[in-house]
């Protein structure tokens, strides 16, 4: 709430107080209101911390258990399927079973620690090993089955027909148990199984029978021992807790190492209806704290899927809460108890200093007051301490002695300035007269070079029909013979005529191509050419964020005429700034080429080339720009032409244009004088 939101008389009031009192209500409000806020808040997260701690301990410890679970269904899956696999028991049926047989699947079961292994037909009838023979036939799942295992409910009758060695493990009595759901139930009869089927082949393939394997869950105490030695070996859990493991069928406990009362385990007892609504009815997992038996515990159950999918019992491991929640408040009031000491040890530090500070705030307030009012010599002096408030006072008085001299220099810092700023921007006013000056130049020197083509071009096309005149002429003389003296007049016109024909032709061609007969082939460095070049353009780079990148190889020197280079390489630095409006990265590079020139690239981050420009990239007049010719390209490639190179285009990686100039090395063979 802002000061102006206050009621009036609170505001009159507050504005009133005096500096000692405002201060000691900032130091005291922080300490009586902000600090136990955080301590309460830092109680709220820290149980809120130890309470996912906790959950997340508990999830591990599910997930450990359930990877053991998997590993004995893997197990007993396998070692059905190594016995069904055997070549033993493909001999002994061959032979027609007997005890030879029965003496096999003893043996196997044994190996694979399974507690029943028997053989059936087809159809299901029994044939050897555990089980009844004569009693109604069991049926076997259709399809392929592969070495894996699941887990089943059985009644009592299929059991007898598995292995009724394992019936008296059956009929475990319900032990009434607080918040279970209610059953008219008084007896557990029906078996919890890991059951494994395996397919049985003769020699010619045919399948002859199953081999079932497994293991009976109900009252296996050594199997649950052995997975809660597993998820809670000794010493795992601190503070004294301890960890339990547990089988349910349904929601009844048929394998525990819960006790009930003193060492009886509590087999028989079942889950609460809200564990068995969510891990039964929804096939949720639960992971949070439950009452298991007779105390609390921190839980996880998981649902035990049989192969069809349905939920026949769950899977439990967990750890009792108690010892943790006497550790989680023993250590939440720790945290309290130092809040509430440091929070009455800071307010009673505050009011013993608070004499210290009002002093020299009072002082240097009303100082600045005296200041304000026009006292220019008013000054705070020494303060008794020697802490930072008596430091901060003299620098202060420091302050007030130089605030005269500091603005007087700032007067004449500023006169300084604004002569500076204006003579920088006479000099700014004159370079951008330079620069555009320098740029009509450019234009105009690519307008006259394109004339100089199209003139070019123009007298190329007069050449014909001089020569073809010229011919003729020379034709007339050779058929007329000594008649020819009768027009001797008028064919010494027309020679007079064809040769001034052929001057303006030659003088067309001087303005056109002025290189070839005013200059000369010279062996050039290229990164030399390229750098003068670079220069050349530099007042076109200097008003772009273009950054140069030069990649030298040092190739050897080309044959060519250095002003006409130059012009070439100018032309395709110019259109590499252009094709940058907004900044970028200019490469040029150099390299050898086929062992005997030099390759000059151009390379820009601008839009590249589309597949349309380049297809017409070096005729005459084709352009993207506004203001250019379409003569440029066209030029440059006609100049290297000239000596034995060539200029290609093409787009760079990963976008942009890149133009690479080919020009043979000096002496090389394709190193061809111009034509003059």
């Amino acid at each position: 709430m802002s000061a102006g939101a206050w009621p009036p008389r609170a505001g009159a009031r507050l504005r009133r107080l005096s500096i000692r009192q405002k201060l000691l209500a900032l130091v005291l409000l922080p300490l009586a209101g902000v600090l136990p806020l955080l301590g309460l808040l830092l109680l709220l997260w820290g149980n809120e911390a130890i309470d996912r701690l906790l959950i997340m301990k508990v999830r591990s410890d599910l997930a450990v258990a359930q990877g053991y679970f998997e590993r004995v269904l893997a197990e007993v899956a396998s070692g059905t399927e190594a016995v069904a696999q055997s070549h033993r028991l493909h001999v002994a049926l061959q032979r027609g079973g007997g005890p030879e047989l029965t003496a096999l699947l003893d043996e196997g079961k044994r190996r694979a620690s399974l507690e029943f292994l028997n053989l059936v037909a087809p159809d299901g009838r029994w044939i050897a090993g555990d089980g009844k023979p004569g009693v109604r036939p069991v049926a076997v799942p259709s399809g392929t089955l592969g070495p894996t295992a699941s887990v089943e409910r059985l009644d009592r009758e299929a059991l007898a027909e598995l292995a009724p060695s394992l019936l008296p493990r059956l009929g475990i009595t319900l032990v009434p148990t607080p918040n279970a759901a209610p059953t008219d139930r008084r007896e557990e009869d029906r078996a919890l199984v890991i059951l494994a089927v395996a397919p049985v082949h003769g020699a010619d393939g045919r399948r002859v029978g199953y081999l079932r394997g497994g293991v009976l869950l109900n009252r296996n105490l050594a199997f649950i021992d052995h997975l809660n030695e597993i998820v809670y070996p000794e010493g795992s859990l601190p503070f004294g807790s301890q960890g339990t493991a547990t089988l349910f069928l349904d929601d009844v406990r048929i394998s525990t190492n819960v006790r009930l009362f003193g060492r009886e385990r509590a087999i028989g007892t079942r889950v609460s209806q809200a564990v068995r609504d969510a891990v039964l009815g929804r096939g949720s997992t639960w992971l949070d704290r439950a009452f298991v038996v007779n105390d609390w515990y921190v839980s996880a159950y998981q649902p035990l899927l049989d192969r069809h999918g349905q939920r026949v019992g769950m899977l439990y491991v967990g750890y009792l809460e108690r010892p943790f929640t006497w550790v989680k408040y023993g250590a939440l009031a720790s945290i309290g108890a130092i809040f509430f000491t440091v929070m009455i040890a800071a307010a009673w530090v505050s009011l013993r200093w608070a004499r210290a500070i009002f002093r020299p705030i009072e002082r240097m307030a009303a100082t600045m007051q005296a200041v304000e009012h026009g006292r220019a010599d008013a000054r705070v002096g020494r303060l008794a301490n020697e802490d930072e408030l008596a430091r901060l006072a003299g620098h202060l008085d420091h302050l007030l002695d130089v605030v005269d001299e500091k603005t007087r220099a700032l007067q004449r810092w500023a006169e300084e300035l604004d002569a500076k700023v204006a003579e920088r921007t006479r000099d700014l006013e004159e370079s951008n007269a330079s620069l555009q000056h320098a740029q009509e130049q450019l234009v105009r020197s690519e307008k006259l070079a394109a004339i100089g083509q199209l003139t070019a071009s123009i007298a190329h096309e007069v050449n014909n029909p001089i020569a073809v005149i010229q011919g003729n002429l020379d034709l007339v003389r050779e058929l007329l013979g000594s008649e020819a003296s009768r027009v001797h007049a008028e064919l010494r016109l027309i020679d007079e005529q064809v040769e001034r024909m052929r001057l303006i032709v030659t003088q067309l061609l001087q303005f056109a191509r002025p290189g070839e007969y005013a200059g000369y082939v010279e062996p050039v460095d290229v990164e030399q050419a390229l750098e003068a070049s670079l220069v050349l353009v530099n007042h076109l780079l200097a008003k772009t964020r273009i950054e140069v990148h030069r990649e030298f190889g040092s190739p050897r020197p080309v044959a060519i005429n250095r002003q006409e280079l130059q012009q070439v390489l100018i032309n395709l630095l110019v259109n590499a700034v252009q094709a940058m409006p907004e900044g970028g990265r200019l490469t040029l590079r150099t390299r050898a080429w086929d062992s005997r020139g030099a390759a000059i690239e151009v390379e820009d981050t601008g839009p590249g080339l589309s597949e349309e420009l380049r297809a017409e990239l070096f005729q005459p007049f084709v352009t993207r720009k506004k203001d250019g010719t379409g003569l440029g390209l066209w030029i440059s490639r006609s100049i290297v032409e000239r000596y034995g190179g060539d200029i290609r285009a093409d787009n760079a990686s990963p976008h942009g244009a890149r133009f690479t100039v080919l020009l043979p090395g000096d002496g090389a063979p394709g190193a061809l004088a111009p034509a003059g």
